[in-house]
């Protein structure tokens, strides 16, 4: 495979799995590993299809409503998190649970909590139906309205313009979000702001790497599946940042060979929940029609980790210890 001349791809980084993604994944791997087959998990662990195939073929099985899980078992609550209605549901159902929410969805839902014992009316960016906004409008539904992009701003109403904030969904555009921040403002001039960002760091930088590309190249190719919000993003940030096409693939045997017809520069990144075997296949589908010469558009360092949930780590330890009691004979 040898490169063409004047052909080439451009690659994001960052790009593929953020912590929250790698340690909902993780999670679920460990928990097999511990408690064996079956592991119960509520919706996707993220989504992803490839990642949700792969954990299946290991014994996960993926459920819609806690109610379908058997008494007794396990059920995991995916990355994107849950209402305390279903940590309830789940108390009911005699269930064991571990709750792999990502940390920065759990900050969003302590925001809300706060704000509304603070009896603020709170204004939740994000997408009708994700399970992020169920998640974290359950929190407080009677406090929460939903504001969908700067096209639903007209409608909104509130009881104390004096005492309102906005929260967002953590996979949400940047540059649409503060267009609707600052249409909120403008209706709402008193309008205060999460104490820290909600869009989280990861779909940040994903965004900044695609800004960057997508001035450079005609064609950019998001891996991604189509109910992962984030990648979807990336496609419509590709195009306002000057692709002539984007498209959002899951496999590279998806791609349509006549996206190529007049394109010298290919940018290619993947969502926050897509493993990178992913994106190498899509390498090597381009290098085979003469796109190997690959450039990094690095927007971003990233080092964040974080450790598994507590549930989990509970029981690693106990293992543990109960495995070195064991060999020293103090378990006698």
């Amino acid at each position: 495979m040898t490169a063409s001349p004047g052909r080439r791809v451009l690659l994001a980084a960052p790009r593929g799995y953020c912590a929250g993604v790698d340690r909902a994944v993780i999670a679920v791997e460990k928990a097999l590993e511990q408690y064996g087959a079956p592991v119960y998990v509520r919706h996707e662990i993220v989504h992803n299809k490839y990642v949700v195939q792969t954990l299946e073929k290991k014994g996960a099985i993926f459920v819609e409503q806690t109610e379908e899980v058997p008494p007794g078992n396990i059920v995991m609550f995916s990355a994107h998190g849950v209402a305390p209605v279903v940590h309830e549901e789940a108390e009911r159902g005699r269930l064991a649970t571990i709750d792999a929410t990502c940390p920065l969805v759990t900050k969003v839902h302590k925001e809300a909590v706060r704000f509304a014992k603070e009896d603020y009316d709170i204004l939740l960016i994000g997408h009708e139906g994700h399970e992020e906004v169920i998640g974290t409008s359950g929190e407080a539904p009677d406090h929460i309205q939903l504001v969908d992009g700067p096209k639903d701003v007209a409608k909104v109403e509130v009881r104390d313009p004096s005492k309102v904030v906005w929260l967002s969904q953590t996979t949400l555009s940047v540059d649409e979000t503060m267009e609707t921040v600052d249409a909120l403002k403008e209706k709402f001039p008193q309008l205060i702001s999460p104490p820290s960002d909600d869009i989280c760091y990861a779909t940040q930088n994903r965004q900044l790497a695609v800004k960057q590309m997508g001035a450079e190249a005609e064609l950019v190719i998001v891996v991604g599946s189509r109910n992962s919000s984030n990648s979807k993003r990336l496609v419509e940030v590709a195009k306002l940042a000057g692709a002539r096409e984007a498209y959002l693939v899951d496999f590279a045997d998806e791609i349509d060979e006549a996206w190529l017809e007049g394109v010298t520069t290919v940018g290619v990144t993947s969502g926050a929940s897509v493993p990178e075997v992913l994106v190498e296949q899509v390498l090597e589908w381009l290098a085979q029609r003469g796109y190997a010469d690959v450039e990094l558009v690095k927007a971003a360092e990233e080092s964040i980790t974080f450790s598994l949930p507590k549930e989990l780590r509970r029981d690693l330890r106990e293992e543990a210890a109960a495995l070195i009691a064991e060999r020293t004979g103090s378990g006698d």
